[in-house]
């Protein structure tokens, strides 16, 4: 048992490291040598060996990974993360500061924040009295992906906050990115082994944050700037974006050393000039500028339009443009269904990278810019953007030059293609069996919210799919203990769990079923309804657009996606496949949605219950007509509080709203336990 002299000992040893990694990563202002700062973490780490019983997960020493993961868990931003409109000229910007200054009814010049607009990767980052929580990634903006594990590991991100005023609660934005030095040197390494090369820092990035393997992260040269800040409780918010950076600085934050507070709209485009003359200097990628409204009660006022905020812009740096000869177009087909024209070019150099593919985006734009194969093409490549062709040099081209043509059938699984009203891409229909769609179908389908195929994750369907062994959702059924016991890192115990996990999923509910068939725009919501409405599997096969609009949250969108989905021989197949595998629900009785009592009601559940899941908790609700919600609003009903609720209650109690324990939960929905 280590003595309390032990525990002060490596309590000061963290201090120190902690104060020197702020001092390094954060102040740019060393204090020490780097054999010093060596010295103190193998001291700690001898300790830590001697005493593991002392450990602590904000311990400098734990940035080396844990064990790998099959999956990355889901995460609801209380807070969505938005995107930046982007303004390509001065023009673009005085319209931008034209509007502000209506909006804002202000005659007096606006101030404004600026920094360079990093090229990585959007992250969030979460403290809870101090301490490291959670990380995620955007994803869709509402969710992302936890990756704590992974970013634990980037050295410029503190697991323990600074100061003498630690908020109880912090919320932060930032970027993830990748040095240039360090690119390089990553780079070279991957070349002596062999391995894959990246094209850019941003792609070096991004590919290093989401490895399942935080192992693998740890061993990549990654750094973090703070940019905004979310959440905050415990402490005063400033007033101002700027100072709000500096309060996070304070806490040992990293954020840009080129942030700067601008006086009017003309310093805006002397920072941005500056900024585009530093940019081949600098010892990172930045594709632009970030304008923001330096007074947050401003920003506040400014609001936001659909999914970015009306008070920033990214102002981008010129393209990269070359000349080139398009070849061909192939289309791709996407994990989605989604065909997407590539056009096949005359590699060309673009920005210190050979490119001989760009996208065409889809049709309407291939006719917007009269496009022809065999044209003279001048192509666009922009920081990590996938290159693209910008237009058709007319002068050059010759008779004979002929418009590139949609396939009617899906060129992988040979199913037909449609184009919904209204939208301009095109899609494969044979969602199932499409070769193309087939990994993310079947993953789909052993998802959590699906079928809950326990074992079943993202490497083990990919290697299932790669070795021949299942070609569809099918096929799983069919699975023997032989076939899986002889695949690689798959023991015989490992490969019987997972044969009983599959045998487990066979009890199913009719609204998972239909969700897990992968229906583009049928998410939960949906297939609950679909099944509350019809009842049946074999009436919403049947069912025609006209009647499947009547369905709540069915558009004529969904409804179309509905009927071609079921339109396809191969789908049905596929699904009367896994019915005579033993597939079954318990039927439903139709219930009219007037009698549900909790109509019009919107729920949150956050924590953990100790009687249910949270998903099993929101079927409940969801069956007695409530809507759930992953953020708390002065809209929320209440919100079902379990142990560790996180910032959800805080939030709750903040604007008035109910806050319910599992007990008042189960008086509310007619559920008894003892």
């Amino acid at each position: 048992m280590a003595s309390k002299k032990i525990q002060l000992e490596i309590n000061r040893l963290r201090d120190e490291i902690n104060l020197h990694n702020t001092q390094y990563y954060v102040l740019d202002d060393p204090q020490v040598s780097d054999q010093y700062y060596d010295q103190l973490l193998r001291k700690l780490q001898t300790l830590e060996k001697q005493f593991p019983g002392l450990i602590t997960t904000d311990s400098p020493t734990q940035r080396v990974g844990a064990e790998a993961s099959e999956q990355f868990e889901s995460v609801e931003h209380e807070v969505p993360m938005l995107s930046l409109d982007n303004a390509f000229d001065e023009a673009e910007m005085q319209a931008f500061n034209k509007r502000l200054s209506e909006l804002l009814s202000l005659e007096v010049s606006l101030q404004y924040c600026a920094e360079p607009k990093l090229d990585g990767l959007a992250v969030s980052l979460l403290y809870e009295q101090g301490q490291l929580v959670r990380a995620a990634t955007r994803g869709d903006g509402r969710s992302g992906e936890n990756i704590t594990t992974n970013v634990r590991t980037i050295k410029s991100v503190p697991l323990k906050l600074v100061g003498d005023k630690i908020p109880e609660l912090l919320e932060v934005r930032g970027e993830v990115y990748m040095p240039l030095k360090g690119f390089k040197q990553l780079n070279d390494r991957q070349r002596q082994h062999d391995n894959k090369i990246f094209a850019n820092p941003r792609n070096a990035a991004a590919g290093s944050l989401r490895q399942l393997d935080p192992k693998i992260t740890a061993s990549r040269p990654l750094a973090f700037c703070c940019y905004s800040i979310a959440q905050l409780l415990g402490t005063t918010l400033p007033d101002s974006q700027f100072d709000q950076m500096q309060l996070v600085k304070l806490l040992g934050l990293p954020i840009s050393p080129y942030i700067e507070k601008l006086n009017s709209i003309e310093a805006c485009s002397d920072y941005y000039h500056s900024m585009a003359d530093k940019r081949d200097f600098l010892s990172f990628e930045i594709d632009g500028v970030v304008f923001k409204l330096n007074k947050i009660s401003q920003q506040n006022k400014a609001g936001f339009v659909s999914r970015a905020p009306r008070w920033a812009i990214a102002r981008k740096f010129p393209a990269q443009e070359v000349m080139t000869t398009l070849l061909d177009v192939e289309f791709q087909v996407g994990r989605t269904g989604a065909l997407t024209p590539v056009a096949r070019l005359e590699p060309v150099e673009v920005g210190g990278v050979i490119v001989s593919n760009a996208t065409l985006h889809n049709m309407d734009e291939i006719n917007r810019k009269d496009i022809r194969i065999g044209d003279t093409v001048i192509v666009r490549r922009a920081g990590d953007v996938i290159p693209e062709v910008v237009s058709a040099v007319l002068k050059d081209r010759k008779a004979g030059f002929n418009k590139p043509e949609m396939p009617g059938a899906c060129p992988v699984c040979n199913s037909e293609v449609i184009q919904q009203e209204g939208q301009a891409a095109f899609r494969c229909t044979g969602g199932l069996v499409c070769a193309a769609q087939r990994k993310e179908a079947i993953k789909h389908f052993a998802s959590r919210k699906a079928m809950d195929i326990d074992g079943l994750g993202d490497k083990l369907v990919e290697q299932l799919v790669d070795l021949g062994l299942i070609d569809s959702i099918a096929d799983l059924y069919s699975l023997t203990l032989d076939q899986l016991s002889s695949m690689d890192r798959m023991a015989e115990k490992s490969a019987k769990n997972l044969l009983d996990a599959l045998e487990h999923s066979k009890q199913t509910t009719l609204p998972r079923f239909i969700y897990s068939l992968g229906i583009r725009e049928v998410g939960e919501a949906t297939a609950l309804a679909l099944a509350n409405y019809f009842t049946e599997l074999t009436a919403v096969e049947s069912a025609d657009e006209e009647t499947l609009v009547q369905v709540d949250d069915v558009g004529p969108v969904v409804a179309a996606n509905i009927v071609h989905f079921f339109d396809q021989a191969e789908n049905q197949h596929v699904i009367q496949r896994v019915i005579e595998a033993g597939l079954q629900w318990p039927d439903i009785e139709k219930v009219e949605d007037i009698d549900l009592p909790l109509k019009g009601t919107t729920y949150v559940i956050t924590g953990t219950l100790e009687n249910y899941s949270r998903q099993q908790a929101a079927e409940i609700l969801k069956k007695l007509g409530a809507k759930v919600s992953s953020s708390v609003s002065k809209k929320t009903t209440a919100v079902v509080a379990g142990d560790r609720p996180g910032s959800k209650v805080d939030k709750a109690n903040k604007l008035d709203v109910t806050v319910l324990d599992e007990k008042a939960f189960d008086e509310l929905t007619g559920n008894r336990h003892v």
